[in-house]
């Protein structure tokens, strides 16, 4: 277990679940760096906002946001949303990502993040069949009025049973140690 899930674990006795989503992720250091920030987070999680302003910190030679920028301020919400979701019997792990940028970024940017419970029961029925699925979500940055898109990242995520996921790990360290 991870810094953030033992802190998230804790934090979750005294604060609902989705309040402290929303401020674990701006006062992290890992996430402050990419200069987005959560702005909003549904009670159930299905559904994220963040903002990702241009400023000194991520603005590139030409002017506009820096690509590393966009890509790290929506990389974690997918999968970090779907482990919350989906809860402990899960293994959720990003696979992939990638970025297709559509024009340049020169003013603060938005992006929603969405899962839907008809999309978690089929994940959770796909998995419940073949142990193990992988998923693409794709998030577009887009300006306040979803006018213009400057890029669409999509996110490739792996899912499975967490006692299909030890047993193959164990399978995998087995057959290393022969």
């Amino acid at each position: 277990m991870s810094f953030y899930q033992k802190l998230a674990k804790v934090g979750q006795r005294f604060i609902p679940k989705h309040i402290l989503f929303k401020y674990a992720f701006n006062w992290s250091p890992m996430y402050r760096r990419t200069t987005g920030k959560v702005t909003f987070v549904s009670k159930d999680l299905f559904r994220m906002n963040i903002e990702l302003p241009i400023s000194y910190k991520n603005r590139n030679f030409v002017g506009s946001i820096f690509g590393g920028s966009l890509l790290s301020s929506v990389d974690p919400m997918p999968m970090v949303q779907l482990i919350n979701i989906l809860g402990d019997d899960y293994v959720v792990w990003d696979k992939s990502a990638e970025i297709k940028f559509k024009r340049p970024g020169k003013e603060k940017l938005y992006a929603e993040f969405r899962y839907s419970q008809e999309e978690i029961n089929r994940i959770k029925e796909q998995v419940a069949q073949h142990n193990e699925i992988e998923i693409t979500k794709i998030t577009q940055l887009s300006t306040k009025d979803k006018e213009a898109v400057v890029c669409e990242v999509s996110k490739t995520i792996y899912v499975a049973k967490k006692a299909f996921y030890k047993k193959k790990l164990a399978k995998r360290k087995a057959s290393k140690n022969l």
